[in-house]
């Protein structure tokens, strides 16, 4: 790992930053959640047989530039033209945070388990891990990638997948 990295990020730091995206998401401060990501940020939900695989070259669930970002958060907060009205409750719960390399950005990970609450659906549990790439902004670390990875193996099961995991 690269020392001036190691020494300039902490994993509390790392882990505060991921516990405060948890409370936004949860709360529905989709608005605020968006600052805390970079002017180029990207936000993906690989295919679960091929985590790692390029979104120019393979079917994701999401591969949104910062851009769809932006259009993303203004659909999910109108309640004429999406469906997440009313909004879903989720909790997430994230763990076993750590820094797990320095590859041109800061690249930290975390598992998740996010349990979806909906008006007249089941309850849902979304289980998995994120990998993050994050960079220093102002003084501030921003999350520049964020890909959600599903340990699911039937996703149908989960129903869409219409909020920000």
């Amino acid at each position: 790992m690269n020392e001036m990295w190691t020494a300039t990020v902490s994993r509390a730091e790392v882990e505060d930053l991921l516990y405060h995206e948890a409370d936004l998401l949860d709360s529905w401060r989709l608005d605020d959640w968006l600052e805390l990501l970079t002017d180029d940020a990207t936000y993906y939900i690989p295919p679960n047989d091929k985590p790692d695989a390029d979104a120019r070259y393979t079917l994701f669930t999401i591969a949104d530039d910062i851009v769809r970002l932006r259009e993303r958060v203004i659909r999910l907060k109108d309640p004429n033209c999406h469906a997440e009205f009313p909004p879903s409750r989720t909790r997430r719960m994230i763990g076993n945070v750590r820094i797990t390399g320095v590859d041109g950005d800061e690249i930290s990970a975390a598992d998740f388990i996010i349990h979806r609450f909906r008006y007249n659906d089941l309850d849902r549990v979304f289980v998995g891990h994120y990998r993050y790439k994050l960079k220093r902004q102002g003084g501030r670390l921003k999350i520049a990638e964020r890909r959600a990875i599903l340990d699911e193996q039937q996703l149908g099961l989960l129903g869409s997948v219409s909020f920000i995991l």
